[in-house]
């Protein structure tokens, strides 16, 4: 199936979060989240405008006690000074409906909430507290993501679903039961927002769990019986490597099914690691699957011994840097640059054939090859390299070629 037909699956109910359409039809969106002391104004100022210029279309940011709420209308504020219009997400716990009643501002500033049904309020509160939150929404028309996560769920509602199966002739096990709670708190949830008056179109639904193989049960149960805007993401994917492929596992296999309409890798950074990082695995999460466009791809060699030189992968590392660097300013000065395809290869073997059906390539020479690199440009040779400037000549020829064929003519 076609990433269009796949893209044409997903949820038919689109959701406006501040600008940036969710669902409907619309590409799959990128989000992350701050991991700063929202009270912190500079600090979280500086790092939403880094996850907004590595790609971030939506930024969540925690909203968790007056302070915190104080300040998100003064990071709004900030952020449009700077020129940079992205929607912000409050993410509310235990008390969202006291700090959106005390901070008007806040309510006003913020392009969507977050609030988790497993912990919006307790008891004959639960209710009540929802409601306040949900008639928030409502009067200063703002979307609202229900986000279920398995680490605080319903307890008084896992423990009836718990009872209920015991009482069955053959019953399920308690990791089904677990999966079914999560759903129905989902759906529980949005069905009572819709009771309340918040339209469909103002409601994106998560069910957020951390083990790859009950998120794609999940998300496929819960695609099936709804059809809402859903928001995709291993709740706590883990760090480095092992982050990066549990999310890729799981929510590629769901993207190649047609559900979720916007994604985040939740990985947890290296001690005084870069935030972006997960930013750019969702983006080439989507790129490599074929849904979306962010960067110029580059297709490289992993080596061999035929390329015990490591030229080629300075090189490729230097051209993707380089790349991604220039992107925010590309992509306004030159419309259509993320389709750019680009090969840099280490040998003889693939390397004249893999630059020939990239928009522009080189190859360069393996162990006892002529010490030449022969480069190739939308499928024809166009110069051959020799010398120890190879590796920059090529960047030039790169940044040349952007500009005449993406530039204003």
């Amino acid at each position: 199936m076609s990433s269009s037909s796949l893209q044409q699956r997903r949820s038919s109910v689109g959701v406006d979060v501040g600008g940036v359409s969710v669902g409907g039809g619309s590409p799959i969106i990128v989000q992350s989240m701050t991991n700063t002391d929202t009270a912190d104004v500079d600090g979280t100022v500086a790092q939403v405008a880094a996850l907004h210029r590595a790609g971030s279309e939506l930024v969540r940011i925690t909203v968790d006690r007056d302070e915190a709420a104080a300040a998100v209308p003064k990071i709004r504020e900030r952020l449009e000074r700077l020129g940079l219009n992205i929607p912000l997400i409050g993410d509310f716990h235990y008390i969202g409906h006291t700090l959106l009643a005390d901070h008007p501002a806040c309510a006003e500033a913020l392009a969507k909430y977050r609030i988790n049904p497993g912990n919006v309020g307790f008891k004959e509160k639960k209710d009540r507290q929802f409601t306040q939150i949900i008639e928030t929404a409502i009067r200063y028309d703002k979307p609202v993501r229900i986000g279920v996560n398995w680490g605080s769920l319903d307890q008084e509602l896992l423990t009836r679903l718990m009872d209920r199966n015991q009482a069955e002739n053959s019953p399920l096990t308690a990791q089904q039961v677990t999966r079914e709670a999560i759903i129905q708190s989902a759906l529980i949830s949005a069905n009572l927002a819709e009771e309340i008056g918040l339209p469909r179109d103002r409601i994106i639904l998560s069910a957020k769990v951390s083990q790859v193989q009950d998120l794609i049960a999940v998300y496929a149960a819960l695609a099936v019986r709804c059809d809402h805007a859903l928001h995709l993401g291993l709740t706590e994917a883990g760090m480095g490597s092992k982050g990066i492929v549990a999310s890729s596992a799981a929510l590629g296999i769901l993207l190649q099914q047609g559900i979720g309409d916007t994604i985040r890798i939740s990985l947890t950074p290296e001690p005084g690691g870069d935030r972006t990082r997960e930013v750019q695995v969702a983006q080439e999460l989507l790129q490599t699957m074929g849904f979306r466009q962010f960067v110029p791809a580059v297709a490289a060699c992993p080596g061999c011994g035929r390329t015990t030189s490591t030229v080629f992968q300075s090189l490729a590392k230097t051209i993707e840097d380089d790349l991604r660097r220039n992107m925010p300013v590309w992509r306004e000065k030159y419309p259509g640059v993320e389709t750019l395809q680009v090969a840099v290869m280490g040998c003889i073997v693939n390397g004249p054939g893999e630059s020939k059906h990239a928009d522009i390539g080189i190859s360069l020479p393996g162990t006892g090859e002529t010490p030449a690199a022969p480069v190739f440009i939308d499928g024809k040779k166009a110069s051959t390299l020799r010398g120890p400037d190879i590796a920059a000549d090529f960047q030039k020829m790169v940044a040349d070629y952007i500009g005449q064929r993406f530039g204003e003519h």
